[in-house]
């Protein structure tokens, strides 16, 4: 073999061998399919309910409270440290403010119960644009619109949080229908319920709109123990 050609023979197995060692040096530390570790804690925000941050971090809303020491859920502060996970250590003190630990006084709301739900309805008419998918992340169902056309509360229920403080569903209702049970309704143009509201099935709560997202469109999900459920094995399959 000529000199000329043992030269780039060698430096072409030099640059191949360094090829292999920057793929190693960049290849991705996480594992593909593998899901990040949730954040342990969370710093309340103004605005925040239980209900919404929960709901955020895919977590039931009593679990939360009790690994926080909470005795009234619907008081927090903003400000606050909450843990997302629970803690091999004594569960916290309450949040300065709220109620003393011991036994709650009987509740006088519907919603505290654990009654099930017997039946759903559609919260919007229209054609359906993507299913509920856990690979693809899609928590929920999405159904076409127009703008302003109306959204319907699922099934009876309390208004736990109107707002848009979480990224990705716009303008956002959240309904409590019992202790187990949560429904959401995402990007609406106009919203026509508050917090504490009780609702009946099939009332109009909102507007069909395109807060944060590409289209007009509502967002449906339906959530048991902070867990994201298919909604079409709940609705009735006439629409």
């Amino acid at each position: 073999m000529s000199r000329p050609a043992a030269w780039l023979t060698a430096a072409l197995l030099s640059l191949a061998l360094a090829g292999c060692g920057l793929s190693k040096v960049f290849a991705p530390i996480q594992e593909a399919g593998k899901p990040r570790q949730a954040p342990e804690f969370y710093v309340i925000q103004p605005g925040d309910t239980l209900y919404k941050i929960a709901f955020e971090h895919g977590v039931d809303y009593r679990d939360l409270a009790a690994w926080n020491g909470i005795t009234d859920i619907h008081f927090i502060r903003a400000g606050e440290r909450l843990r997302l996970l629970p803690s091999r250590l004594p569960a916290s003190k309450p949040v300065p403010g709220q109620s003393p630990a011991g036994k709650a006084p009987p509740s006088l709301d519907p919603t505290d119960s654990e009654f099930e739900v017997k039946t759903w309805i559609w919260p919007a008419h229209g054609r359906l644009l993507e299913a509920y998918n856990e690979m693809t992340g899609n928590k929920g169902i999405d159904i076409a619109g127009g703008l302003g056309g109306p959204v319907m509360a699922a099934a009876a229920g309390k208004v736990v949080y109107v707002g848009e403080g979480l990224r990705g569903y716009g303008k956002l209702i959240i309904i409590k229908h019992n202790q187990s049970t949560l429904s959401a309704y995402a990007h609406h143009s106009r919203i026509l319920v508050r917090e504490g509201q009780f609702v009946a099935q099939g009332q109009k709560i909102g507007e069909m709109g395109d807060s944060d997202a590409d289209r007009v469109k509502l967002h449906f999900e339906i959530r048991r123990y902070g867990r994201p459920q298919d909604p079409l094995s709940f609705l009735p399959r006439n629409g």
